[in-house]
């Protein structure tokens, strides 16, 4: 069977307050908030950033495609920084942001990673990556 996904356009996570959410990226990670139409017309939210993007949706969001059972501080995934993690660190204690462990090192899709974990507004656990060189 040939490979038929190449990588992760955007995910989807279910929040008390999308407007909570969003200034929370906004501020710890530098995400730009998106608005756009859902097939409907109903209002839908999201966080850019580089090529991707996180969609976000509350209770009151109307979708057919949904998860099953959507629950607040379920999500737990990996970023990768654009700049070096000591960076990403020293931002967000800036920003007084709770780092809960790292670094740490872990093991990414490609590599060895050093690795920072914090939690956002619903409890989602993020993690900020970089790749250690080889």
């Amino acid at each position: 069977m040939p490979l038929l996904a190449d990588r992760i356009d955007h995910l989807v996570l279910t929040v008390a307050d999308i407007e909570v959410t969003t200034k929370f990226y906004e501020r710890a990670l530098g995400f730009e908030r998106e608005f756009f139409r859902g097939p409907d017309g109903s209002p839908r939210y999201a966080l850019k950033f580089g090529r991707q993007k996180i969609n976000l949706q509350d209770r009151e969001t109307q979708t057919p495609t949904k998860a099953q059972h959507p629950t607040f501080g379920s999500g737990d995934f990996c970023l990768l920084a654009a700049v070096p993690i000591d960076d990403v660190i020293a931002h967000l204690k800036s920003m007084s942001v709770t780092i809960e462990a790292g670094p740490v090192p872990r093991r990414g899709a490609v590599g060895a990673l050093r690795s920072i974990y914090f939690r956002d507004p619903d409890g989602n656990l993020v993690e900020v990556a970089e790749y250690l060189p080889e």
